[in-house]
């Protein structure tokens, strides 16, 4: 083995790491705004139901120890502020993406409260009850916010490669490149990676198709660690290192402050459905096969039912002046039927506002040579000619697809699901692909809010499967929400 003068397995050199402790840092920011809008929440809670006047002296009958509601509510907000730091919610493994740090504030809360409750019975207690009802929800509420704003704050320091985790990659050259492309997808997620070490170890060299330093071989990762100031290690395989050298690396590392992080090769898999089981010193993960209940199916169907027409309710006007736009615009029906596919592959007429003139399907095989967007086999023109000029102002908005909420009342249709594609479309389709017709076809859904037109046709597979395979209630929630920013703002991405 190839080592230097001092004894030391080569690296090539790397950019030194930064001299803050970053997740520090961001937990005490979290600490003094989690501090802030409880202490703004509870005590604004208790003038608004008991009056200013009834704040200072306002006792709180039977309790032993506190001589007002004042000091009820300094109480309040400390326990609070302890459940937040007991239930670990400013924890770097939670913070930024996903909904582990929703959950924790959500479960955190409620479980004061619920023991507040709890004493408050136990020693008959007379607690004003709207103080307690609206404390709650609204002291929940604003901490969802409060903490929405930092991850917006902290998705651009990581988009420059800032607040990140220092991610040196270890294992095959084919398993770190996958890797590396998939953490490097979205750089919200704070890996950041500075190197990489790779059984050949080529010293200064990058790794093929990245501009990821090869560092070393496997055998150098602690070097590595030493050079790059990584804090975390990503084994992203483990035939060329073997039981024993994956724990002599985790040996290496300091505890509290560097990390390991064993990556399957299997991606798209959401939380729920993994789960980690220790057997005979074996950390077995195991991955749940995607299943659809009737129970699921259920609350699915009265979600899209309730939301569809709760949303038909409140834009009744708007589709009634949009038809109208249309009718008077151009010659042709207001309503645009077009067959497609659903689940279980059954044919459907999907409804939409006509964006285009009459005939215009029958001018699509002349302009498949012209396309300029979408991919090799969801057709999109930038400038399509068939679209109208209100049309092209309604398909911006999204305002033609508002009829498919009629489709989502007569069931043939989602408020959220993979896009409803057209038989041209399925032809083209390969096996695995039609997994996708295992769920209602939707309005809108993970490939309309992450790019629509400017999406790969791997990308928009690889969206739509990921969500027929992890359907959650609360991903649903996320979704119809980005929607409405996408919708409002839709950029470049829109046709």
């Amino acid at each position: 083995m190839l080592r230097t003068a001092s004894g030391k397995i080569p690296v090539v050199g790397a950019t030194p790491p930064p001299t803050f402790n970053w997740r520090k840092r961001y937990a005490r920011m979290l600490r003094i705004t989690d501090f802030i809008v409880i202490t703004v929440v509870v005590f604004g809670t208790q003038i608004s139901w008991l009056g200013i006047h009834k704040v200072i002296a306002m006792p709180v009958p039977a309790w032993p120890g506190l001589s007002s509601y004042t000091a009820l509510s300094v109480l309040v907000v400390l326990l609070w502020m302890m459940v937040l730091a007991l239930n670990d919610t400013r924890s770097d493994r939670v913070i930024g993406v996903g909904t582990a740090e929703y959950k924790r504030i959500f479960d955190s809360s409620f479980m004061l409260f619920g023991v507040i409750a709890i004493v408050a019975f136990l020693l008959k207690v007379e607690i004003a009850r709207g103080y307690m009802l609206i404390a709650l929800p609204t002291g929940v509420a604003a901490l969802f916010l409060e903490r929405w704003v930092w991850r917006r704050w902290l998705a651009r320091q990581r988009a420059k490669g800032e607040y990140s985790a220092r991610v040196l990659l270890v294992g095959s050259e084919k398993s770190v490149a996958h890797t590396a492309r998939e953490l490097k997808r979205t750089k919200g997620t704070g890996y950041h990676i500075v190197g990489a070490c790779i059984p050949t170890g080529r010293i200064a060299g990058s790794l093929t198709d990245t501009d990821i330093p090869v560092m070393g071989s496997v055998n150098s990762v602690e070097r590595a660690i030493e050079v790059t100031g990584a804090d975390t290690v990503v084994i992203t395989s483990t035939d060329e290192l073997g039981p024993q050298r994956v724990k002599q690396v985790s040996w290496a590392l300091e505890s509290g402050k560097q990390h390991l992080v064993l990556a399957p090769s299997i991606t798209d898999v959401a939380g729920p459905r993994i789960h980690m089981r220790p057997v005979s010193g074996l950390p077995l993960m195991h991955v749940e096969t995607p299943r659809f209940s009737p129970g699921q199916r259920f609350v699915k169907r009265m979600m899209d039912l309730v939301g569809s027409l709760a949303i038909v309710t409140i834009l009744s006007p708007v589709l009634l002046v949009l038809a109208l736009i249309v009718k008077v615009s151009s010659p042709g029906p207001v309503i645009y039927r077009q067959t497609r596919i659903g689940r279980h592959g059954r044919e459907f007429q999907m409804l939409k506002f006509r964006s285009m003139v009459v005939g215009a399907d029958s001018r699509l095989e002349e302009l498949i040579a012209q396309q300029d967007m979408g991919n090799e086999v969801q057709f999109k023109m930038k400038d399509d000619p068939r679209v109208t000029k209100v049309g092209r102002i309604m398909r911006k908005l999204s305002l033609d697809e508002l009829p498919q909420l009629f489709n989502v009342l007569g069931g043939s249709m989602s408020l959220v699901g993979p896009r409803p594609p057209i038989q041209r479309e399925v032809d083209l389709y390969a096996d695995h692909v039609h997994r996708r017709f295992l769920v209602k076809p939707g309005i809108t859904g993970l490939w309309q809010v992450s790019g629509r037109s400017s999406l790969s046709w791997d990308d928009s597979v690889r969206l739509d499967l990921s969500y027929v395979e992890n359907w959650s209630v609360m991903g649903d929630i996320v979704i119809l929400l980005k929607t409405g920013k996408a919708a409002l703002l839709p950029g470049d991405t829109a046709s």
